[in-house]
């Protein structure tokens, strides 16, 4: 990792695609990519927003078991989560261990807030900030990732001797 690099590529966990029709990109991806799915999660949560207000959204997505990791969410009407451009690039994900700190490091380097969620005892549990350039990072708080991990763990098999 670099020496002024505020996030490390090995803490990169997944690629963000937010798509208008989410049941056609996931088959299309499963069809030409190979890719196979976790199960879809999501529901509610409380989104911070730059203006001070926190906001209710539905955010629903699913993981790939396949890597490297992919990330497909339903678009939310109204908010970030906007298909970018012509099926392009929504986000990069990172783990981070002070999400907080993280956010305040590259809003110094010119990244704006677009939206936080809170987290237990106060801190932040995920950031999504975009650079001058456009280009979004997300970032999760490391304590989601052994339940995230179960979303892309390869289905259990039932059965055993007939």
């Amino acid at each position: 990792m670099s020496q002024n690099a505020i996030l490390d590529p090995g803490d990169q966990f997944h690629i963000g695609i937010v798509a208008a029709d989410f049941e056609a990109t996931v088959a299309r991806l499963t069809e030409v990519l190979g890719y196979e799915w976790g199960p879809e999660i999501g529901g509610p949560v409380a989104v911070g927003l730059p203006d001070g207000r926190t906001t209710e959204l539905e955010i629903r997505c699913a993981y790939s078991r396949t890597t490297p990791r992919l990330e497909v969410v339903r678009s939310v009407a109204d908010s970030l989560w906007q298909p970018a451009g012509e099926g392009g690039l929504h986000h990069i994900g990172y783990w981070s261990d002070d999400v907080a700190a993280d956010t305040a490091q590259l809003a110094e380097r010119g990244y704006a807030v677009e939206a936080t969620r809170a987290g237990v005892g106060g801190g932040l549990f995920f950031a999504f900030l975009r650079s001058a350039e456009g280009f979004r990072v997300e970032l999760v708080d490391r304590v989601a990732e052994p339940s995230l991990a179960r979303c892309w763990a390869a289905p259990e098999v039932s059965g055993g001797a007939a």
